[in-house]
């Protein structure tokens, strides 16, 4: 149940980045308002996965960079890790679409910002 909620949270979130962040757009792979929210809610589950596999596996390695740099490298693992998305989503014909790199750097700061915001609101019980 936690998962589901959290894909809905960053999904929600992401539409969010999307009107906020130019260089950030979602492509929904037919004009309807149900494929369009199926789009996000696939792309926050790719993105949830590349950052669940791929994003601690850089977190582990790179740590001695996270010290080094106070944890401000963070920023750009999670750049780098949203034009990942790109790439997947881009390779299944619809999804995410960031134009350079710093759109990435800057649509993921504004992606995990909104995305904590809602999570503190929509905290789901450590029951589950």
């Amino acid at each position: 149940m936690r998962f589901i909620v959290k894909v809905i949270v960053v999904a929600f979130a992401l539409w969010l980045t999307t009107l906020i962040v130019a260089g950030v757009n979602v492509v929904p792979f037919a004009d309807t308002e149900i494929a369009t929210v199926l789009t996000y809610l696939l792309v926050a589950l790719i993105f949830g996965l590349v950052n669940a596999v791929i994003g601690n596996l850089i977190r582990i390695v790179a740590f001695p960079l996270y010290v080094l740099t106070l944890g401000l490298i963070s920023f750009i693992v999670n750049g780098l890790l949203l034009l990942l998305v790109d790439w997947i989503s881009e390779l299944m014909g619809f999804g995410l679409v960031v134009d350079s790199f710093w759109w990435g750097v800057l649509g993921a700061l504004v992606l995990g910002l909104i995305s904590w915001l809602i999570g503190l609101v929509v905290r789901p019980s450590s029951n589950d």
